[in-house]
């Protein structure tokens, strides 16, 4: 299960300040880590999810991999992320067993997040809370469905999209258990990270 708190996934275009960018994340506090890397380079995917496996056993905190069971079982995750259509949580939960974390976007939606629920999701991702440069065509999701998921599932939820210091107390006050962030981590200086990570954890 995983700690509440700051929730890290990574930024396909880190490259080479994948690994120094999420230990700095990490020693600012961060509790989970997910990477994700739409590309198709799978020598590279692997290579990089195995080194940060490496490195989230190290500060002890669990990897997530994002939309690719595949590659989680290869690496030895600690679970998967998967959105809409993008693999069924049973067959995550038969290859991954009965220990691994299996997070699930809802989007803005409460029946989506009742299949996901009913599918055995470790934890229910809603966004996009704000405006998201990451996937700027999202759609938006009301904070108030954190309050709703998080009575009517008993399940940890996860909030998402355009994440600030400044508008996470919003979501944290609503019911968010983690906040999921991207840009607001990756997109500064290595060594504005950590501080970066630990500001948010000062909000819990």
């Amino acid at each position: 299960m995983l700690n509440r708190g700051l929730y890290v996934i990574t930024d396909t275009g880190l490259g080479d300040r994948l690994l120094p960018a999420v230990e700095q994340a990490l020693r600012g506090g961060a509790v989970v880590v997910q990477y994700r890397d739409k590309s198709d380079d799978r020598e590279r995917r692997l290579g990089e999810a195995r080194a940060l496996a490496t490195l989230c056993r190290f500060y002890h905190v669990p990897l997530l991999i994002n939309d690719d069971v595949d590659l989680a079982v290869a690496i030895k995750a600690d679970g998967v992320h998967l959105g809409r259509g993008d693999g069924s949580l049973r067959t995550a939960r038969q290859r991954l067993g009965a220990n691994a974390i299996l997070g699930a976007t809802c989007h803005d939606s409460l029946i989506f997040a009742t299949e996901a629920a009913a599918l055995g999701a470790d934890y229910l991702a809603f966004g996009a809370m704000f405006p998201s440069p990451t996937k700027p065509l999202a759609r938006r999701a009301d904070p108030a469905l954190l309050t709703d998921a998080r009575v009517r599932f008993g399940l940890p939820v996860v909030a998402i999209g355009g994440i600030t210091v400044d508008n996470a107390p919003e979501l944290i006050t609503a019911g968010s258990y983690n906040l999921a962030v991207i840009t607001d981590i990756f997109r500064l200086p290595t060594d504005a990270i950590r501080a970066r990570a630990e500001a948010y954890g000062h909000l819990f």
